[in-house]
């Protein structure tokens, strides 16, 4: 991943630490708040991004590198699980990418 997105972001701990989860947010977007709630509540270690909390050049550069990564739209919240991502608020989805995860 992004050595400037590992420099952002912020650590959330968690008991379950078998998957490396990096989500990049809004900090206004509901579904947002709703992908790190349903992290919290199943005690998920994390890290995340507030894209619009930090300097324009380097949200221009995250966007170009998860677009040219991941060749996909970029929505919010946009959430990297090891070498698999999720685009917007998907909880069935997280649920899959968290029982492939070993533990």
């Amino acid at each position: 991943m992004s050595e400037l997105i590992e420099k952002l972001a912020q650590s959330v701990e968690g008991s379950k630490k078998n998957r490396d989860i990096t989500i990049l947010t809004l900090s206004t977007c509901m579904w947002c708040k709703k992908c790190k709630a349903w992290l919290k509540e199943r005690d998920v270690q994390y890290k995340y991004v507030e894209v619009d909390q930090i300097d324009f050049k380097e949200k221009s550069k995250i966007i170009d590198y998860l677009r040219d990564k991941y060749q996909s739209r970029i929505s919010y919240p946009f959430m990297i699980c090891d070498d698999e991502f999720v685009v917007g608020y998907n909880p069935n989805r997280y649920e899959e990418l968290m029982k492939t995860g070993g533990d």
